[in-house]
């Protein structure tokens, strides 16, 4: 008498792989969205980082792992931060301040350098005409060394910032030539003339009046940073004003990220006791 294990093994045995792939994907996908709903409703339930940064890293590594041109992979995270974008929105995350180009990058081959601008300023363009922006009310802003862009980029993020400067749910912050130290330099600078011409007393500068001319200026401190690609350092990123955030860094490459991967840091971050020092 054959067992009722044996019989199902011989069964399944008696399956073709194109019936058995599909069923096992539609498990796969069904645990997923599962997983990922009831990961979304606790991470409602909490506290919710009013700031966070991203440092959206890996795009060249993916593209290269992918038999890609390091473009493609720069496109693929372009996509990729839109999504994510949408996710911020949905869970009420205020404000988000993302690291699109440094100062360091610009030091590139210049080909790549052109692409990596033409592909900012397609973003810039999209955001006139994005209704995600309009309806959340985004007000979106440039962070960085502006004058070292193309001329055509800066027109278009000038353009973007007029027209959402009257928002003020939602902000978006893409730092573009931006480099901690260069913004902390800047701010110094400028703080520099405001004392020299009388404008500013040597007294009243303190770390809330310093804040002021930093390229963040009128916003909130990062609550959260996360970066994705295996690197755990700044790269220079918010260097002032990551002091007390929290940071979460992820091993897989950014046009990577899934929502439950996004949702963990989020958990993560509510699961930790901030005392700022105190």
């Amino acid at each position: 008498m054959v067992s009722k294990d044996r019989m199902s093994q011989t069964s399944v045995k008696k399956l073709k792989p194109k019936f058995i792939a599909p069923i096992q994907n539609w498990l796969e996908g069904w645990v997923y969205r599962y997983y990922e709903r009831r990961l979304n409703n606790s991470v409602k339930g909490g506290k919710m980082p009013r700031h966070i940064g991203l440092i959206l890293d890996g795009n060249r590594r993916w593209a290269r792992e992918a038999g890609l041109e390091p473009i493609h992979g720069h496109e693929f995270g372009f996509e990729k931060l839109k999504e994510v974008l949408k996710w911020c929105w949905e869970l009420g995350i205020d404000a988000v301040t993302i690291y699109a180009l440094s100062t360091e990058n610009l030091e590139r081959p210049k080909e790549e350098v052109r692409q990596l601008f033409n592909l900012a300023e397609k973003g810039f363009r999209e955001i006139l005409e994005n209704e995600e922006i309009h309806k959340n009310q985004v007000r979106v802003r440039a962070l960085g060394r502006l004058d070292l862009l193309s001329e055509s980029l800066n027109a278009t993020i000038r353009e973007a910032s007029e027209r959402t400067k009257g928002y003020s749910k939602k902000k978006l912050n893409v730092a573009i030539a931006y480099g901690g130290r260069a913004e902390i330099i800047d701010a110094t600078r400028t703080i520099a003339r405001a004392v020299a011409s009388g404008k500013l007393k040597l007294e009243e500068i303190d770390e809330k009046s310093f804040s002021r001319f930093l390229y963040t200026e009128g916003d909130e401190d990062p609550d959260l940073i996360i970066r994705t690609s295996g690197e755990e350092r700044l790269s220079g990123f918010l260097l002032w004003q990551s002091a007390y955030s929290e940071f979460y860094f992820m091993d897989i490459y950014w046009p990577e990220l899934r929502k439950i991967d996004f949702l963990r840091a989020i958990r993560t971050f509510q699961q930790r006791q901030r005392r700022f020092g105190r």
